[in-house]
């Protein structure tokens, strides 16, 4: 058993039999998902009682669709200026890394502003908005999401946290 494995052993042990179903499921979930860290996320999750599982499907959702979606064959094809740059011999590849990083920075400042909650250029204005997180059902549990620009590099499939969007 490793150290991390030891750690989380530990600390479930410790919780109330439901608690601890509540947190091996929500483990077991997030491995599902291919988190790297499942076992941070639930305990997160339980002790905080935070929304890390719809958080983290959110992001991860965003990152696959919004940013990596600009690789899949024939996506960047479909914009007609990247499609003029193609046909005048601009390298594909660089292409998508373009795309990616503008989508990687337009679905940040989008969560950023999420994360503030209204808009900070503007006073005197009594609006503003919240991510909450829903049930299966589609209704609001009242639990926020907050904070969902500090992870959104850690969703990177690849692993290498958007480091070869800047190459």
């Amino acid at each position: 058993m490793d150290d991390a494995e030891a750690t989380w052993q530990s600390w479930s042990s410790e919780l109330a039999p439901s608690k601890r179903a509540a947190a091996e499921a929500l483990r077991s979930q997030f491995e599902a998902l291919g988190a790297t860290d499942a076992p941070h996320w639930a305990r997160s999750e339980i002790e905080g009682n935070q929304p890390q599982l719809a958080r983290f499907v959110l992001l991860r959702s965003l990152w696959r669709s919004a940013i990596d979606g600009w690789a899949s064959p024939g996506a960047l094809e479909q914009v007609a200026a990247a499609r003029r740059l193609l046909d005048a011999g601009a390298d594909r590849d660089d292409l998508v890394l373009l795309a990616r990083a503008i989508a990687y920075e337009a679905v940040f400042a989008t969560v950023d502003e999420l994360d503030c909650g209204a808009d900070v250029n503007v006073s005197g204005v009594d609006a503003g908005w919240v991510v909450v997180e829903s049930g299966e059902d589609g209704s609001p549990t009242g639990r926020f999401l907050s904070g969902l620009h500090e992870d959104l590099l850690t969703m990177d499939p690849s692993g290498q946290d958007g480091a070869d969007l800047w190459q």
